[in-house]
């Protein structure tokens, strides 16, 4: 079953949203509700629009609720996040493969932000600082607090944290310390560092250490490709399909805008690329 959209004009009150989107969709009360704790409803009103999670919550005249169901979107079950450091006001999580910085309008359950606010037992709000692949796993710094995730926005900004990554590419990597690609994605300013770890001859592939000065989207990925060095396991820019991609992000580093204490965070060897 295709996804579909449905949207409704709030005409009066009281009005039961789970009941209207059942009746418009075809769906039980209870599908429906499900459908609201993954993220997939959404109500508009003069302060904006938001997802709408509370079945209860009271409709207006005026107002129009937003149902995005997709099937397959809704039934996916994600690898679960590890909790890697607890600082209060931002953590340190490891993502898997296929769990996504950020939810759409079709839902959020599979994002790491709603999965730690759905499992934490602290029940406190989680936001996005920074962004990771859907198809790449890693290191990933969530904030805790509104002013929290803006301070260290403005340290990614500044680029003042420090983020590096690992990758597996096919062929003997070029000798030398270090690389450095700066050629612009979507007309922006776009510069990775790249150095070589290991060579493997049996494998013929090679391990890389990639260092990054801005965050454009897939920007390791299409400059390792552009360089005739795609990620063994990139769908999207040449490296073939037959196993998950192979980029992952090994460490943080950064002073702490909150306590002025400089962290450094590694990910553990068990979670890193397997090379031999």
């Amino acid at each position: 079953m295709p996804g579909s959209e449905y949207h409704i004009d709030i005409a009066q009150t009281p009005s039961s949203a789970p009941a209207l989107l059942a009746e418009a969709s075809g769906l039980s009360i209870n599908q429906v509700k499900q459908a609201m704790q993954k993220g997939a409803v959404w109500l508009s009103n003069d302060q904006g629009t938001k997802r709408l999670r509370r079945a209860k919550k009271v409709l207006s005249p005026g107002n129009q609720l937003h149902f995005y169901f997709d099937p397959a979107i809704l039934n996916t079950i994600i690898p679960e996040p590890m909790l890697i450091a607890d600082k209060g006001d931002y953590s340190i999580w490891i993502k898997p493969r296929s769990v996504l910085s950020q939810g759409s309008k079709w839902g959020d359950h599979c994002a790491i932000t709603r999965w730690i606010e759905s499992h934490d037992n602290k029940q406190r709000p989680a936001f996005i600082i920074h962004r990771l692949d859907k198809a790449a796993s890693g290191l990933m710094l969530i904030g805790h607090g509104k002013k929290t995730t803006s301070l260290f926005g403005n340290l990614f900004a500044k680029k003042l944290i420090e983020k590096k990554y690992h990758a597996i590419v096919p062929g003997q990597f070029e000798q030398s310390k270090s690389i450095t690609y700066s050629n612009e994605i979507d007309g922006k300013p776009a510069v990775s560092n790249v150095q070589l770890l290991r060579y493997h001859p049996q494998q013929d592939r090679s391990l890389l250490e990639i260092s990054i000065e801005t965050g454009r989207k897939h920007q390791i990925r299409k400059h390792l490709s552009e360089a005739g060095y795609p990620i063994i396991g990139d769908r999207l820019y040449g490296g073939g399909d037959k196993i998950d991609l192979q980029l992952t992000a090994v460490s943080l580093a950064f002073e702490c805008p909150i306590s002025g204490e400089y962290g450094e965070y590694q990910l553990p060897e068990s979670f890193r690329l397997a090379t031999d």
